[in-house]
């Protein structure tokens, strides 16, 4: 992963993880910017990374994880929870159960109303929109022809059919796209997978622009 770097850089970004793929995507848009990726952990090529099951290898692996864990806490018992982080190119979407969830809309809109400008979920959605390229095609709040592949689960398995049904019981109500007008409910994922392999912020993002980086 190593380049023979130059001597300067008009830009240079810690971190390849999820936000760090988007932003070398974005800057290098402008030919005339240079920058450098500065990475700790290895390529995002090893089976347990690519394989949507690897998940369950790489979530408490030293070699694509941070295994962070947080500080002891009166209120859960002085217990320590186990807090893992991306240790690889991607970051934690390389290492995680590749779903995609967006966040609440509502908090969004409270960062707007405390004064941050741009930040509102209709100011970020577009965005959202931008970032997509879904499988089960474009709406109102879904975009195709993005970096990031966004998919269904092709099969629906009998025992999800049983919980989903009895949320619904409950009175909870039936959501089938949790990422669009309405996020409450019960639902299967979405996922980012494409054609049986993890689509993370580093396959979406970073991999098509390796041409236009350098990468440390």
């Amino acid at each position: 992963m190593v380049q023979r770097p130059p001597d300067t850089y008009d830009f240079i970004i810690v971190g390849a993880g999820s936000a760090g793929c988007v932003l070398a995507n974005r800057l290098t848009e402008h030919s005339t910017l240079s920058v450098l990726v500065l990475e700790a952990g290895g390529s995002d090529r090893h089976p347990y990374v690519r394989a949507p099951a690897g998940f369950m290898k790489t979530f408490d692996h030293p070699r694509f994880n941070w295994c962070y864990a947080t500080a002891p806490s009166p209120t859960i018992k002085d217990r320590s929870i186990f807090f893992p982080r991306g240790k690889v190119l991607g970051g934690s979407s390389s290492i995680s159960g590749h779903l995609y969830v967006r966040g609440q809309a509502l908090d969004y809109d409270n960062w707007a109303q405390m004064g941050n400008v741009g930040w509102s979920y209709d100011d970020v959605l577009p965005h959202f929109i931008k970032s997509e390229d879904r499988e089960n095609g474009a709406n109102t709040f879904h975009g195709t022809g993005g970096p990031q592949h966004v998919s269904e689960l092709p099969e629906r398995h009998h025992l999800c059919e049983k919980f989903i049904s009895g949320a619904k019981g409950l009175g909870v109500p039936s959501n089938p796209d949790y990422n669009g007008s309405r996020q409450e409910g019960v639902a299967y994922y979405q996922r980012m997978i494409r054609q049986g392999r993890r689509h993370s912020a580093a396959v979406g993002f970073l991999h098509p622009v390796r041409h236009r980086l350098t990468f440390i």
